[in-house]
């Protein structure tokens, strides 16, 4: 209110300046509007700083703001994506050394069953081939007890037609064991 009663005030004196000073010719300033063009410039210029300047500084803020939250989201973003490559390259030569102790470990295990297998072979082969020993040893022996059957029956046989006499199955078993007996004996000697 003390602004209006002073511009009040000089507008009164800028009027009775006015009135004075029209009978002078030239440039004259009239005080009064000055002022008041001074006053609702001032109001115009608060009306646009609250309406327009105001809303415009807190937008420019605020995208201010934004691209310091872009840059430092931007900057975080980076050494997020070197510390995931970092950890990508970890993961992967641990991949791979796991990789290489697994392969290590099948080989090793590989190796192992082929030995037992070839161990298992060796042994297979083995018990077949003493089995076959004692089966060949059973067949010569019984091979060698036919043979020495028959040629006891030949002799025997033989025997009878050179001495004539006919051979009873008593006396052809006595003969037979005693010729076994003495050819045994004397196998067992030759041999």
């Amino acid at each position: 209110m003390e602004i209006l009663a002073v511009a009040a005030g000089t507008a009164g004196g800028v009027v009775a300046l006015t009135a004075e000073g029209e009978g002078a010719a030239g440039l004259t300033i009239n005080l009064f509007w000055v002022l008041v063009s001074a006053i609702n410039f001032l109001i115009l210029l608060a009306i646009v700083w609250t309406f327009a300047f105001k809303p415009l500084a807190k937008t420019l803020d605020d995208r201010k703001a934004a691209i310091e939250q872009g840059l430092k989201d931007a900057e975080q973003a980076r050494r997020d994506r070197e510390s995931a490559e970092a950890e990508r390259v970890a993961a992967l030569s641990e991949a791979r050394r796991e990789a290489n102790e697994i392969l290590a470990r099948a080989q090793k295990v590989a190796q192992e069953s082929r030995d037992a297998d070839i161990a298992a072979t060796r042994d297979e082969l083995e018990r077949m081939r003493v089995r076959a020993a004692a089966e060949i040893d059973a067949e010569k022996t019984r091979a060698i007890a036919d043979l020495r059957g028959e040629v006891a029956d030949l002799a025997l046989a033989a025997a009878g037609r050179v001495v004539g006499e006919t051979m009873s199955d008593e006396r052809q078993r006595r003969l037979v064991q005693e010729f076994l007996a003495t050819s045994g004996s004397s196998g067992d000697r030759g041999a």
